[in-house]
């Protein structure tokens, strides 16, 4: 599609719009946009476009994208001098991508529910590097490499910081949590064979 828009058919971007703005959104309102998820997702897909010049050739476009969705993140952020509630943040983020369905068990939901929040609580008090990896890696389900790529770190730097940063959650979260398996499974994921991990 990005070959297709470099020949001249823009309508192709359309198409890349259309598959990448759910993550990007989710990215965004992770990140701290809140209210103004849906305009820095607008922005990042117009910076993007002007970008594509510079968009290397067998490269992945979501962590690029990401990227620079980050980026306006943290410029709409500090303009508006304000970081977004850890309850606003969840609720925002369930509006975004609904993850408990809504068949589950009423109790069950509510102890994911629960859960999240918590995790939530426990991400804000993480450092923005650490905070960074664990939201790349888990809440937008990338695997080592797309987060290295959209964080512009090196795969060794991006593993170990995602280490101490799990060995600080299980430090922050409630006893009983174990870390390792916290991010996927209190966002109520399913796994993959990417190291994800499952239900």
């Amino acid at each position: 599609m990005i070959a297709r828009v470099r020949a001249g058919e823009p309508e192709a971007y359309a198409e890349l719009v259309h598959a990448f703005t759910g993550v990007a959104l989710r990215a965004a309102v992770a990140l701290g946009a809140g209210a103004d998820a849906e305009d820095v997702v607008q922005q990042s897909f117009f910076k993007a476009y002007c970008s594509l010049g510079r968009f290397r050739d067998g490269s992945a476009f979501r962590p690029w994208l990401l990227k620079i969705v980050a980026n306006e993140t943290r410029n709409t952020v500090r303009t508006a001098g304000r970081q977004r509630s850890v309850a606003g943040r969840e609720a925002a983020m369930v509006e975004a991508d609904p993850l408990i369905p809504e068949t589950a068990d009423p109790a069950v939901a509510a102890v994911e529910i629960e859960r999240r929040s918590e995790l939530l609580r426990a991400l804000e008090r993480l450092s923005e590097e650490h905070r960074l990896v664990v939201t790349y890696r888990y809440l937008l389900e990338m695997d080592e490499s797309e987060t290295a790529q959209a964080l512009g770190w090196p795969r060794g730097t991006v593993k170990s910081r995602l280490n101490r940063a799990l060995r600080k959650l299980g430090q922050l979260l409630p006893a009983g949590q174990e870390p390792a398996s916290v991010p996927t499974q209190r966002l109520g994921k399913g796994g993959d064979k990417r190291g994800r991990a499952t239900r």
